[in-house]
């Protein structure tokens, strides 16, 4: 197997975890259980997010992509700082209740879009 196929096959799991792990944080306070705060789920889900991201970077560097030539990377990229600037509002206690569900919801639209681009990949953007 190559090495691009085995960074893909890791990026994208890595990125269904932690879609999947965002999602079960925000049931988890929904639902008024966050006891989560203090178990694994508040370390697993940024060590998943280290991985996704050095997968990332190393895709670039096998796939010679260069994020300023390929317009859907680089919109990936300010996707993806939407996405963690509204997931931390999201999961903020301190936060009001309204905010939280406005940038939880802003959060998944935002990383909808980063799916849509990586099966997407358009030429024009």
């Amino acid at each position: 197997m190559s090495t691009y196929v085995i960074l893909k096959t890791l990026h994208m799991s890595t990125a269904y975890l932690t879609i999947t792990l965002f999602v079960l944080r925000l049931l988890l306070d929904a639902v008024g259980k966050p006891g989560w705060r203090q178990g694994p789920l508040r370390w697993i889900p940024h060590a998943n997010d280290t991985v996704l991201l050095v997968a990332a970077i190393s895709l670039l560097f096998v796939g010679g992509w260069n994020p300023l030539e390929q317009g859907w990377i680089l919109a990936k990229i300010v996707l993806l700082l939407g996405y963690i600037a509204a997931g931390l509002f999201a999961l903020k206690v301190t936060v009001s209740r309204p905010v939280r569900v406005v940038a939880a919801v802003l959060a998944l639209v935002q990383v909808s879009a980063i799916f849509h681009l990586a099966m997407a990949k358009p030429l024009i953007f």
